[in-house]
């Protein structure tokens, strides 16, 4: 089975200097990891940064083990802008591990496939722990504090670091508590592998002058007040860039804070979540009922949901019950609303609530998470057609009128009319077109078709 790919991102505004020792020495210490890539980006640096890794690291960046970006929109050095900005890069060239990777940090011998070792494991991030000390306390390591190792898709979940922070100031940890918001496990960096090239306090700060080298050892120089497990709502690391001296410049667009099918159970929930997966989402179907009653109830008391949060789309119900809230509560989302022919919608739920069709049904009366939802969303619990129509029709034509002006926003998907072939209908032609994805070389899932 492959290694997962590692993209081990680096930030460099004016610290060439440091990248003339470290990198060398971290591409030599890294060499047995082949399914690495170390992504740098010059974030409008004005010493020899770039004829430098031109001419002493042309070789690697031809056989794509260096790659180079370049942001020279004119401005101060946003540390967390900076950091998203590197760690998309680090996604676009296959990164499924980001590793933030300061330009005067070592490595150390065999760290990347240390990392790979521990993403074996589920549901963690990888931190260090500030200050880092060694050897019964006779040498204090600096500047390793803001090594953080994330899968791809758990940086997407959170918004990346938060850009709130323009200077130095606490973005490592508000990330990190942020990913614990989002249920990772911290793993703790093994001492071992955190090193860095000494240097004064003045060029530490000498991107931000205003900001006093104290606060430095006193830790984080204000408190954080985290509310919410996600920064930025889709706008982080954007900007123009260009890749490896290149003129090919292209834009790092906003991306959808989160994706919420809308449409009403049985219109073909079960088929669009399938497809978000296929697509790379990070998506969640009525995991449980558990899990669902949980996702109603949060967001009917707080008007979020910690248990939603930790996937990147989700669909089916409660979520349509929430769709204004959801837009408040997320802005920058993508929303999708499934919709069927009322006739053969009405026959799929008539046939969800009969036994004989769903071999689940039972489940609802033992287990009332489904019992408590329906209530919530038709006022029973038993099948009515007439109330059932209604309520279908009520919901479609409610946010409709809700995004009326916001075509952007909103993809209605006609799941009956030729679905899923059709061209430019129902299926990949329209989803791929309003997510900005290429059309996968795979039939558009269709699940539980019998009903």
């Amino acid at each position: 089975m492959p290694r997962p790919r590692i993209a081990f991102v680096t930030t460099c505004k004016n610290r060439a200097q440091h990248l003339k020792i470290t990198l060398p020495k971290n591409l030599a210490d890294n060499a047995e990891y082949e399914n690495a890539v170390f992504a740098i980006l010059n974030y409008g640096s004005g010493d020899d940064l770039l004829v430098y890794l031109q001419s002493e690291h042309g070789a690697a960046i031809r056989r794509g083990r260096v790659v180079v970006y370049n942001y020279s929109t004119p401005g101060p050095f946003r540390m967390a802008h900076a950091k998203n900005m590197a760690h998309r890069l680090g996604i676009i060239e296959g990164g499924e591990i980001l590793v933030n990777l300061d330009a005067d940090n070592l490595t150390g011998p065999g760290f990347a496939s240390y990392v790979a070792d521990n993403f074996e494991r589920p549901e963690i991030f990888m931190r260090s722990v500030w200050p880092i000390q060694r050897e019964k306390q006779t040498k204090i390591v600096r500047g390793c504090s803001g090594r953080i190792a994330v899968s791809a898709k758990m940086f997407i979940n959170a918004g990346g670091y938060n850009e709130h922070y323009d200077e130095w100031g606490p973005d490592d940890r508000d990330f990190t508590t942020r990913l614990e918001m989002l249920g990772l496990t911290a793993v703790e960096i093994d001492w071992k592998y955190l090193d860095s090239i000494p240097h004064t306090d003045k060029m530490r700060f000498r991107e931000y002058p205003q900001v006093r080298s104290a606060a430095y050892d006193k830790g984080a120089p204000c408190e954080l007040e985290i509310k919410c497990a996600i920064a930025n709502f889709g706008r982080f690391g954007c900007g123009l860039v260009s890749k490896n001296f290149w003129d090919e410049l292209f834009f790092l667009e906003p991306v959808p804070t989160r994706i919420f099918g809308i449409g009403m159970h049985k219109t073909a929930t079960t088929s669009l979540f399938h497809a978000l997966e296929i697509l790379g989402y990070d998506a969640e179907h009525w995991d449980s009922g558990e899990w669902a009653k949980q996702c109603f109830l949060e967001l009917r008391d707080t008007g979020r949901s910690a248990t939603m949060d930790r996937h990147y789309a989700v669909c089916d119900l409660p979520f349509p019950l929430f769709f204004k809230g959801l837009d408040a509560a997320y802005p920058g989302s993508k929303f999708i609303l499934t919709i069927r022919n009322p006739e053969n919608w009405i026959e799929s739920v008539e046939k969800h609530w009969d036994p004989k069709f769903n071999l689940h049904r039972w489940e609802w009366d033992v287990f009332p998470a489904a019992n408590i939802i329906h209530h919530a969303t038709y006022g029973r619990k038993k099948f009515d057609r007439e109330i059932m129509l209604a309520r279908y029709h009520k919901h479609n034509r409610d946010v409709s009128e809700y995004f009326k002006n916001r075509p952007g926003d909103l993809l209605v998907m006609d799941m009956d009319f030729g679905w899923p072939y059709r061209e430019g209908g129902a299926g990949w032609g329209e989803l791929c077109k309003f997510l900005g994805r290429q059309i996968p070389d795979v039939p558009y899932p269709r699940s539980y078709a019998s009903y």
